[in-house]
């Protein structure tokens, strides 16, 4: 079949534009063929680009060239028409198509292209494994859903740096090609070709680079930038991601907070029309845990955990009494009207529990005439009545218990919570609910390296009042940090940074760093803290996750354009894959 070319054609419109305004016009549309229905003197395309759809209609009678072409048109081939809008027929009006009250009679016709069958269908349900669609990928991002994704996605970094921009922030672009300064996860090295036998490093973070920004002078930074970490892959994580990274010089806590906050409901605001409200809630690390199980609680509801170790001391349940003995806590929650859950249903709960690595769970349903539970015989009406009254239950509902060290209850419930708030409705689509987690710890001991690690990084100041501490009580310091948690999910993290060389070196020694290794590492950095270094701190804000939130979408490969697999290779460029042998010579590199 003969390709016309587009010759001297000019597009006049878009496929989501046109109105009655527009009737009488002449117009040329370019576009791919969505749909194609032939009643047999009459065929009419929807015609597609990403602005929306149009509706053309081929007359035979008016038009037996363009007709008789248009008869071998399929989906997906490329198209230009040129020809009169006009009003559709009465009562044949589409009111959801923002095009419905109109459509264009063709009176010319060029086909640019024809496609093979596709591997799936780009309209219509999808009806294909997610690998196959990652690897015609470009195919999957015609669907509109998709594409709406990465519509959002740059409404959302537009409007993040329109509002920086406001607030006196200068975007600064860092290195890609740095030093490897491993804060955990593993680096991406780069072969150097030109110093044989040395390697750059992908960032995990622009941190040092931002932090000798704040050195400079600079006052506010900010990037959006791509960030790179060699880790072992989970569900929902990517070798490669994107975050919002702030750096502010001469604030503490609440300064960063505050401008965090504004930006959050200015995007919510301008992007999806939603209100956030603020000041947003503060939680401190210890008190998540002891109320939700979790440091990134979502608190769109309630069900706290509640601890009834004091309550149930005096029972003659060992589960409970063996565990309080040792040490251990029994923790409850009250799930309100809980009581119409299944046995079904609560054994798939218990299976829950037991694979957080808690012993299990009980649980007691409120009657009215009273408990249906097994624990009616090891907990007396007096200690029953207690455990109501502090939970706050009622005739219908349902408490649960589990048994154990606090960590391990607390996660256990914590799970649970989670499960049963979605099992029950009680979190709402297209509500949002933020909250800051503070003074996380500062260190934490490595039972494997037999040290202690940052549990944030090396730089993260401790609390003043704290510092005392670091000599005999590390794993006691809290430390200036804060994570920002949306509906349940962690979307940043920062701290307020040391600045002082002799901190940071005390900080350095804690972690075992000993001198000459800090000096190799981290050299360059604690020379610039040597040279007027201000008070500063930031945080990093994980742009892909809060994509996903703000458009409802259930995993990051769903608002990046051509993610990675969960194998961490680019299905459709085949990537990583091997290279020539001259390539790694002139690197000074063999492969074992």
């Amino acid at each position: 079949m003969d390709i016309d070319t587009i010759g001297d054609w000019k597009r006049t419109d878009d496929c989501g534009s046109l109105r009655r305004d527009d009737i009488g016009r002449e117009v040329v549309l370019i576009g791919w063929v969505n749909r194609r229905r032939d009643l047999g003197k009459l065929i009419f395309i929807d015609l597609r680009d990403r602005f929306g759809l149009t509706q053309i209609v081929f007359d035979k009678e008016s038009d037996a060239i363009s007709h008789e072409r248009a008869s071998i048109l399929r989906n997906e081939w490329v198209i230009a028409v040129k020809g009169e809008v006009t009003p559709r027929v009465a009562g044949q009006e589409n009111p959801d198509l923002p095009t419905g009250d109109i459509e264009v009679k063709v009176n010319e016709l060029k086909i640019l292209n024809e496609t093979e069958v596709p591997p799936f269908q780009v309209n219509g349900k999808i009806d294909a494994s997610e690998n196959l669609r990652l690897k015609y990928r470009y195919l999957e991002l015609r669907r509109p859903a998709l594409f709406h994704n990465l519509v959002m996605r740059h409404k959302i970094a537009l409007s993040i740096r329109n509002f920086l921009n406001t607030e006196g922030f200068l975007e600064v672009e860092t290195p890609f090609l740095a030093k490897s300064t491993p804060e955990g996860a593993r680096d991406y090295l780069v072969p150097s070709r030109i110093n044989k036998g040395s390697f750059y490093a992908l960032p995990q973070s622009p941190q040092l680079f931002k932090q000798l920004l704040m050195m400079a002078g600079f006052d506010r930074y900010f990037q959006i930038v791509r960030c790179f970490r060699d880790e072992d892959l989970r569900a929902d994580r990517q070798p490669e991601f994107t975050q919002v990274d702030l750096e502010l010089a001469f604030v503490d806590e609440d300064g960063i907070m505050d401008v965090v906050e504004g930006m959050m409901v200015d995007i919510f605001s301008k992007v999806l029309g939603y209100g956030v409200s603020r000041p947003f809630s503060r939680i401190e690390y210890n008190k998540a845990l002891d109320l939700y199980g979790s440091d990134k609680p979502d608190l769109r509801f309630g069900m706290e955990l509640v601890d009834v170790s004091d309550l149930v001391r005096s029972s003659t349940l060992k589960a409970f009494t063996k565990v309080i003995g040792e040490g251990g806590v029994v923790k409850a929650i009250n799930v309100k009207k809980g009581a119409s859950f299944s046995r079904k249903e609560l054994d798939e709960l218990s299976s829950m529990v037991t694979d957080t690595g808690a012993k299990g769970l009980f649980w007691a349903k409120l009657r009215p005439d009273g408990w249906q539970s097994t624990l009616n015989k090891f907990v007396p009406p007096d200690s029953r009545s207690a455990l109501e009254e502090r939970l706050g239950a009622v005739e219908g509902d349902l408490i649960i218990f589990v048994s154990d060290m606090a960590n391990v209850a607390g996660e256990a419930l914590g799970r649970l919570r989670i499960e049963i708030g979605r099992r029950l409705g009680l979190v709402k689509d297209g509500t949002y609910s933020f909250v800051w987690i503070t003074r996380f710890p500062l260190l934490e001991y490595d039972e494997d390296e037999k040290r202690y690690v940052a549990v944030h990084h090396p730089f993260t100041a401790p609390l003043e009042e704290d510092i005392p501490l670091l000599g005999e009580r590390p794993e006691a310091v809290r430390a200036r940090s804060y994570d920002l948690v949306l509906n349940g999910e962690e979307i940043g993290g920062g701290s307020v940074r040391i600045y002082n060389i002799g901190l940071q070196d005390q900080i350095f020694r804690i972690l075992g760093l000993g001198n000459e290794e800090a000096k190799e590492k981290f050299g360059f950095f604690l020379e610039a803290l040597t040279y007027g270094a201000p008070p500063h701190g930031g945080i990093a804000l994980g742009f892909d996750r809060l994509v996903a939130i703000m458009v409802g979408a259930e995993s990051l490969r769903d608002v990046i354009a051509f993610p990675k697999t969960q194998r961490a290779t680019c299905a459709v460029t085949d990537a990583p894959s091997p290279v020539g042998r001259d390539q790694l010579a002139e690197l000074g590199l063999s492969v074992l």
